[in-house]
């Protein structure tokens, strides 16, 4: 009996042939050489982290953990590095430069945070730590906390701003970076995900905020 096999997917090559899942994955990455940058850059972030939290509270290894955890934004550095090498060739400035800086300025924002919340985690779980605290839910506290999240997010878009437009207006040129501001850039796409935070978050839990209900 022969075994049926299932086919990938595949699309229509122009001019006749047949492109695999895989070999479009391939093409778009050799298409957009910025995307393996920060895919790297992401997976860098967190392997560093996984592995200053092992060096600190499995290998006991305090001083190398620090390094390991210092060493997560010259990920961040290397990234806008080979942004800038990009467009400074006279690469033209698509989506995936802009979400590069994009990257960059949330990742900036909210990365402190982040090793906080893993380190938490981690220290709970192999070092006999205290449970993580939980994100307030009701009451001020948790109006507090919306407005802090909404503001590392202006400060996560304000660094992507600034990043966009050093690349527009000093590293190549407004018609060479014309995908990062023009249209549906992602420019003007950093104030709407502002707002909508803004609209969503501190502003809808200021004027309703959630009360904790009281069991009768």
């Amino acid at each position: 009996m022969t075994p049926i096999s299932c086919p990938s997917p595949t699309w229509e090559r122009p001019g006749g042939g047949t492109l695999s899942t895989v070999d479009k994955i391939l093409d778009f990455l050799a298409d957009n050489p910025m995307a393996v940058v920060i895919a790297a850059g992401e997976i860098g972030f967190w392997v560093f982290i996984a592995g200053g939290l092992i060096a600190r509270y499995l290998l006991r290894l305090r001083r190398t953990s620090t390094v390991l955890l210092a060493a997560t934004p010259v990920i961040d550095l290397g990234v806008l590095v080979a942004t800038v090498i990009d467009l400074s060739h006279g690469g033209q400035a698509n989506g995936v430069h802009g979400l590069a800086a994009v990257y960059l300025g949330f990742s900036v924002a909210f990365g402190p945070r982040m090793i906080r919340w893993a380190d938490a985690r981690f220290a709970h779980r192999f070092a006999g730590g205290p449970p993580p605290p939980k994100p307030p839910k009701y009451g001020r506290a948790k109006v507090r906390h919306e407005w802090r999240e909404w503001g590392r997010c202006v400060l996560g878009a304000g660094i992507a701003a600034a990043i966009l437009l050093l690349l527009i207006f000093v590293v190549g040129t407004p018609e060479q970076t014309r995908g990062l501001w023009a249209g549906s850039g992602w420019l003007p796409r950093l104030g709407v995900i502002t707002a909508i935070w803004f609209v969503v978050g501190p502003l809808w839990v200021t004027l309703s905020p959630p009360k904790e209900r009281v069991n009768s």
